[in-house]
């Protein structure tokens, strides 16, 4: 081999390395997210104590993350220049850590409601801008497992960054909680300030440009795809205990098995399917993804009829497709909205539909329960959401196939 042949094998390894260690970067800053983003529900008991409120008025906090995250992200995101997404990120990394610094130091609760409310807008611009960045890196062909490193960073936080979160809580107090969040979203800054290349920067595009994509049939397509499988997935994952608690189901007392067998099949759909969104059509594996939500959806109440850790299977499987499915959602999203220069708003607004469609589907089981109908319901009203999604998934690969 040539002294020029190896000196062009070596920088290219050196590209690909640097790729992957900015890929693994904004992927501990997604690590930081799934924390905080889940975490509080947990510390709700700690606070209630220390701040001297009521549960409902401490249930609140997950509501203003979430709200923020759902309706100011996509804003923030749409302001933003298009040559300003390297700086975007950073500094919505550095809002996020400093936002819940001050949630630790927080000494009444209209302050903690605030600062959560801007870790929540932060966390949404921050991810939206990593998963485009992550895109924008990755060469041709190895973007569908950058998106899947982070989506996995995410589930990880999720997983096992919120029992480390509680365990800490409930030793030192629950602020130490928003400070681990603070350090993991510290290191993910330095880092990026550092590793993070220049981004390419899309023609300007106006805002009334931007809005158009709420016209845009395919784009319209893809969001309401996610809409219905996280009223699926998310909003009958808020109903899980209540479910597994009756007694035709096992009458289970202690979830923690269950949402932990959830999460690991979120870790391991995450993580597994990059390589196939890089190697088949994303159209098909999403029509796939939502054909084993609503099966896994559908055998949830016969498996646990027969016995609670029957349940665990179609549990786990739940897990793995719901993660997963924003992967090529998100991965066909920025190749269908790169020729208009704001594919980072469309993964924006793909993440407002996951909070909108959780949020839609928890209210809908709280009707279902308010209305008498049994827990089984529950299951059969989101397997019927997720059908709902797969075949309008594959009314979209139809359409795509008679262009």
């Amino acid at each position: 081999m040539s002294l020029s042949s190896r000196s062009s094998f070596s920088s290219s390894d050196a590209t690909r390395f640097s790729t992957r260690l900015s890929v693994a970067l904004i992927a501990l800053g997604a690590f930081a997210l799934g924390v905080a983003s889940y975490v509080t529900a947990g510390l709700i008991p700690l606070i209630t104590r220390e701040l001297f409120i009521l549960n409902a008025a401490a249930a609140q906090l997950v509501t203003a993350f979430t709200l923020a995250y759902a309706v100011g992200s996509p804003v923030v995101v749409a302001l933003l220049p298009g040559r300003c997404q390297r700086e975007g990120l950073i500094a919505a990394l550095v809002v996020f850590v400093l936002a819940n610094a001050l949630c630790a130091m927080s000494t009444s609760f209209i302050a903690l409601l605030i600062w959560r409310g801007v870790a929540g807008v932060a966390a949404g611009v921050y991810l939206a801008l990593g998963i485009a960045a992550a895109g924008a890196i990755s060469r041709e062909g190895r973007r569908g497992q950058a998106l899947a490193v982070i989506m996995g960073g995410m589930a990880s936080g999720t997983v096992l960054g919120v029992p480390l979160g509680l365990a800490l809580a409930e030793r030192l107090g629950w602020a130490v909680a928003f400070w681990l969040v603070a350090a993991l979203g510290a290191i993910a800054t330095a880092g990026l300030i550092i590793k993070l290349p220049r981004l390419p920067a899309p023609a300007p595009t106006p805002l009334r440009q931007k809005l158009a994509m709420l016209k845009h049939p395919p784009t319209l397509g893809i969001l309401s795809v996610s809409l219905l499988a996280a009223i699926a997935s998310l909003g009958m994952y808020t109903f899980i205990a209540p479910f597994m608690a009756v007694p035709a189901f096992g009458g289970v007392s202690s979830i923690a098995l269950y949402l932990w067998v959830w999460g690991v099949g979120g870790i391991a759909g995450s993580f597994l399917i990059g390589p196939f969104v890089d190697r088949y059509l994303e159209a098909r594996v999403t029509l796939v993804i939502m054909l084993v939500l609503t099966m896994a959806l559908t055998a949830l109440p016969l498996a646990a009829a027969q016995h609670p850790l029957m349940a665990l299977l179609p549990i786990a499987l739940w897990g793995a497709v719901g993660w997963a499915l924003q992967v090529p959602q998100n991965n066909r999203l920025m190749q269908v909205r790169a020729p208009h220069g704001d594919a980072h708003l469309a993964v924006a607004l793909n993440e407002s539909a996951l909070y909108l469609g959780s949020a839609l589907g928890a209210g809908a089981g709280g009707l279902i329960l308010a209305g008498g109908l049994s827990p089984w319901h529950l299951a059969l009203a989101a397997a019927g959401a997720a059908a709902l999604g797969a075949f309008l998934q594959l009314m979209l690969l139809a359409r795509a196939h008679r262009r």
